[in-house]
Formats: C-alpha cells, structure tokens, sequence
C-alpha cells in the first residue's frame, strides 16, 4: 500500500518535472521565434535601404550624365592660359524681360559690357566671356545678368566688374586647344572640379547601399554556418 502510494507520488512529480521542462522549453522556443522574427524584419529593412540607395546613386548617375558630364565633355574651352586684359568697354543696354507674376512679363535693360584679352601663349585677341552660360546666352557680352527690375542695380554690378577687370590686367583664362573659338572663358561651371563633385556624392551612397547589402547578406550566411555548427555538435 505504502509502496503503491510512493511510487504514484514518484510518478507524479516525475509528470510535474515534465510539464514544468516543456512549458520552459515552450518559453524559450517563443522567445527565440520572436527574435528570428525581430531579425529578419530588420534584415529586410536593412536590405531594403541598400537598394534605395543603389537606385537614387543610378537615377542620380543618369540626370548628370546627360547634364553636367555631357556639357563637360562637349566643352571647347578646356586650356587655361594667361590672358591681358587689353579693352573692357560699355558698348550697349541691352533689353530683357523679368518675371512679375503668373503670366506676367516686363521689360528691362542691362548693360552690356564687353572685354577683348591677348591670349598669352599665341597672342591671339578674343572676346573675354564670364563662364559657358554668359557665352551661351549673349556671346558679345561679358556678364550677363539676371533680368531684373532696377536696372540702378544692374548698372552698379556691372559697373564694379569692370573697374576690377581695369586693375587686375592679367588674369587665368580658358581657351579653345585648337584657337577655333574666337573667344574665351574666365571661367569654367563644367569644370573637372565640378564634375568630381557633382559625382562625389552619387558614389558614395553607391558605396554605402553596397556595403549594407554585403554586411546583411554576411550576416546571414554566418547565422547559417552557425546553426549548422550548432546542429553537428548536437
């Protein structure tokens, strides 16, 4: 009887110690899917911002490539030479037109200032531009300025650019290598300079969404290696 009832107490305890184990072992199995689960959602958002960076890098890649780079590439100007300044006159007042609103348009004036250098390395005389946009817009004034209203205003910056061009009478100029161009630049919004910076940033988050999908990818396949260990050591 006493025997009986000690080896059912025995039993007991044994299905107590058992339950007890499970319910730990449930625990721990929740646990340790819980934080697969925390992981994974991070490794996907992980993953995720690699690639918008990878695809910003491209679409930024793209819009320089056909702007900055392009305009780069077809530039004339690419020599510097040291330039005399030998002329630098008022010769016009030329008309513009400013915005004033939705569909609003006036007219204004600004004054045209043009400057003839001496190409040092030939001697060759040119007309002097501020940069490619100045060449583009009026190519027979030096500085083209935004079309504005007061035209007081316009007459001081230009008046200011002149008595700087009379005291300094040599300065750094572009030239076209082949003297096809009958002008020059002072100079340069597409130079190389421009063009790294420009490229700088578009490369670095290149980089930088590359490594992050690298780390990832790593991350898992060490995770993998892991449990494999894990399993052959069981």
């Amino acid at each position: 009887m006493f025997l009986w009832a000690g080896s059912k107490g025995a039993q007991g305890s044994g299905s107590e110690r058992r339950t007890i184990y499970q319910k730990v072992r449930e625990y721990d199995v929740l646990d340790k899917r819980k934080t697969v689960t925390a992981l994974k959602a991070g490794e996907d958002r992980a993953i995720l911002l690699g690639l918008s960076m990878i695809l910003f890098s491209v679409m930024m890649y793209f819009v320089l490539g056909i702007t900055m780079v392009r305009s780069y590439s077809d530039s004339v100007w690419t020599e510097e030479s040291g330039c005399t300044v030998l002329n630098s006159t008022i010769v016009a007042e030329i008309n513009c037109t400013y915005s004033c609103g939705s569909e609003c348009w006036k007219s204004s004036k600004y004054p045209c200032l043009q400057v003839f250098v001496s190409l040092n390395t030939s001697g060759k005389v040119v007309r002097l531009s501020h940069n490619e946009e100045a060449q583009d817009t009026n190519p027979e004034c030096f500085y083209v300025p935004k079309c504005q209203k007061d035209f007081n205003a316009i007459h001081t910056v230009v008046m200011k650019i002149l008595e700087r061009l009379k005291t300094q009478q040599q300065v750094l100029c572009y030239m076209d290598p082949g003297e096809q161009q009958d002008s020059a630049l002072l100079t340069r919004i597409y130079g190389r300079l421009a063009v790294f910076h420009s490229l700088f940033w578009p490369t670095c988050t290149l980089i930088g969404g590359t490594i992050i999908i690298a780390m990832v990818k790593l991350t898992q396949y060490l995770s993998i290696m892991c449990e494999q260990v894990g399993r052959i050591k069981r």
